[in-house]
């Protein structure tokens, strides 16, 4: 195998930047962010799903880049908001929210609502897409649980993790270690499935 091949993880969240490289931790591939690729241009998140936002961040930037690219599109869906703001979830007051506008607008949404009622599920997209295939890979995962009543140790860049609680390990998805994480993360779930294409390909 040759030691340089890459990967580009095509985001700008530390976080997720982070996450993954813990994640895929075990694939021999070296991962590289947008920002250590030097790669400042922004894909517009237009599509009505969070497969084709995934899908066309994969290829714009693996185009861009001439390397394997992994994307992904997630947000949360709220049952009691029919699934809102799912695709939508950045920028669900009409424009690109902070992470404190958009847990207040949850919080307000939710109101005086009981527990029973405020389900929810954290859902994620990843599409994997790869120089000369012209197939893009993509899987998701979903991980459900409940809206808290207020944030508990907000994560930057992941506004909605310090309001959903996973009851069963009794703690907000905020508060997981990696290793926690690693064991019931919905973006896990997601790249379990794509793991072995990522290992053919870079064996």
């Amino acid at each position: 195998m040759n030691s340089m091949q890459k990967l580009l993880l095509a985001t700008t969240n530390p976080g997720k930047v982070t996450e993954y490289k813990t994640l895929l931790g075990h694939v021999p591939v070296e991962m590289v962010s947008l920002k250590e690729a030097g790669i400042t241009m922004a894909v517009e998140e237009d599509g009505k799903t969070f497969e084709e936002n995934a899908v066309k961040k994969a290829i714009t930037y693996m185009n861009v880049s001439g390397l394997p690219t992994l994307a992904d599109d997630g947000g949360i869906e709220i049952d009691y908001l029919n699934g809102e703001p799912g695709v939508y979830s950045r920028r669900w007051p009409g424009h690109e929210a902070t992470d404190e506008e958009l847990i207040s607008m949850a919080l307000e949404k939710l109101s005086g609502i009981p527990r029973s009622k405020r389900t929810a599920r954290l859902r994620v997209v990843v599409a994997l897409a790869f120089p000369g295939d012209s197939t893009v890979y993509t899987s998701e995962g979903a991980k459900r649980g409940i809206i808290g009543t207020k944030p508990i140790n907000l994560v930057e860049g992941y506004p909605f993790r310090s309001l959903f609680y996973v009851p069963e390990i009794k703690k907000y998805y905020s508060e997981l270690t990696i290793e926690e994480e690693a064991k019931i993360a919905h973006r896990k779930e997601a790249l379990e499935k794509l793991i072995p294409i990522l290992k053919q390909k870079f064996i």
